[in-house]
């Protein structure tokens, strides 16, 4: 499978799974214990990480991995605030990516790995490297790359008499009210977590803004230009319409069967707009844990008179990182990660694509077919708007968002509150 470079990348507030957070400790105070954090709390992906710290552990005598799972929704939180001290912080830890890791680098709470990654990171990682790469330095392992589109069922898109996936905004309009003419909720969004509702809006700007407009206006964060309005307004229009699940407004993402997330596993919505951890997420929300049958994918669609790139892609690439205090063990840890075996069962617990050339070809999951033919067609991907835009204008983009959907906001306020938090620095 040919494997695009990705422009930027790292991981969004959207990443993987959920359940509840365990175990605890911050960096190990010796030099045979590493201190891991990452964010898969429940099924085959916490397994995964379990799995992969015991045949460590039994290749490391005398090693010891002490592993914090957090759920996704409190991670960046609880990472920020434990690495104001690199003593109570974890040794090893998925990062956050884009101007969040930059935050990171500049603050010194992340360890450069140019130097000491394994030939195997670097010649079967290397198209995802450029994900952890900041000024010329890398600061991450990667372990997936995760762009994102519609996931949906196909059963209830036949159900409404739906032939073809959509390809553009007409055609999405024109499922979505056949849909609910079946009596089927559309879309599931869950707005509650901000960034699901806010992931339209990014896809709508990546489509209506042209390449040099979209990236212009990331570098300057200014957000003037027309496009950046008509993105809200192209959301408000399909708001209007009603194609959204009922009470998104309170819906979350990821947690328990009455998520969006769940919503799309258990039949009572078509679609969610959602990257590469879907699969792997609504599998663990059907009712016998097992991967949906009928789940399918398609690229988000082009925009009439929009301007973007023809099959342009939006999304992260997981990456772990090291702190600079951690034993040296830590980095034969991450090291690891990037072995084919381990790539290779990285891929079926999390239901994703791995960051593994050499292991991208073995990816069987169905539903990921294509989004893997999106990814081969597309030249990039741009990381998730919010994660590019670092905490305090991506916090102010997401919350614009979803007060314009709520009918406390609209289109022109999103560009305010977007150029007012970058004008306060």
């Amino acid at each position: 499978m040919k494997f695009k470079r990705i422009l930027a990348a790292g991981v969004s507030a959207a990443a993987v799974l959920g359940m509840a957070a365990c175990g605890g400790g911050g960096s190990s105070a010796d030099d045979n214990t590493i201190v891991f954090w990452h964010n898969a709390t429940a099924g085959d992906g916490r397994q995964y990480w379990e799995d992969f710290a015991a045949a460590f552990e039994s290749e490391h005598e005398g090693v010891t991995v002490q592993i914090e799972a957090i759920q996704n929704e409190d991670y960046e939180g609880k990472l920020t605030t434990a690495m104001q001290d690199l003593g109570s912080g974890p040794d090893v830890f998925m990062t956050l990516g884009g101007q969040k890791d930059q935050d990171m680098i500049d603050a010194g709470q992340l360890m450069d790995l140019t130097d000491k990654i394994s030939d195997t990171v670097k010649t079967q990682m290397a198209a995802s490297l450029d994900s952890a790469t900041y000024d010329g330095k890398i600061y991450g392992v990667p372990t997936t790359v995760q762009p994102g589109g519609i996931w949906y069922s196909k059963d209830l898109f036949a159900q409404a008499g739906i032939t073809e996936a959509p390809t553009t905004w007409e055609e999405l309009m024109d499922a979505c009210q056949k849909l609910k003419d079946a009596g089927i909720d559309p879309i599931a969004v869950g707005a509650k977590d901000a960034w699901p509702a806010a992931h339209w809006y990014y896809w709508l700007s990546l489509r209506i803004c042209s390449p040099d407009v979209y990236d212009e206006s990331m570098a300057n964060k200014d957000f003037s230009a027309e496009c950046w309005t008509a993105a809200g307004e192209k959301l408000q229009e399909i708001n209007d319409a009603g194609y959204f699940n009922e009470g998104y407004l309170t819906t979350t993402a990821q947690q328990g069967a009455s998520s969006s997330a769940g919503l799309l596993a258990n039949h009572k919505a078509a679609m969610e707009l959602m990257g590469t951890w879907e699969p792997g997420v609504v599998r663990d929300l059907t009712p016998d844990q097992q991967p949906m049958a009928d789940l399918g994918f398609f690229a988000f669609p082009s925009v009439e008179d929009g301007e973007g790139e023809e099959g342009a892609l939006m999304g992260a690439a997981t990456s772990f990182g090291v702190n600079p205090e951690a034993p040296e063990i830590a980095i034969d840890f991450v090291n690891k990660m990037a072995e084919k075996e381990w790539q290779d069962k990285y891929a079926t617990a999390f239901s994703t694509i791995p960051a593994s050339a050499e292991s991208q070809a073995d990816v069987e999951d169905e539903s990921l077919a294509g989004l893997i033919e999106a990814l081969n067609a597309s030249d990039g991907m741009k990381l998730w708007m919010d994660t590019s835009l670092g905490a305090n204008i991506g916090t102010a983009l997401n919350t614009g968002v979803v007060n314009m959907l709520s009918g406390t906001g609209t289109p022109e306020d999103i560009v305010k509150a977007m150029n007012d938090a970058a004008a306060k620095g």
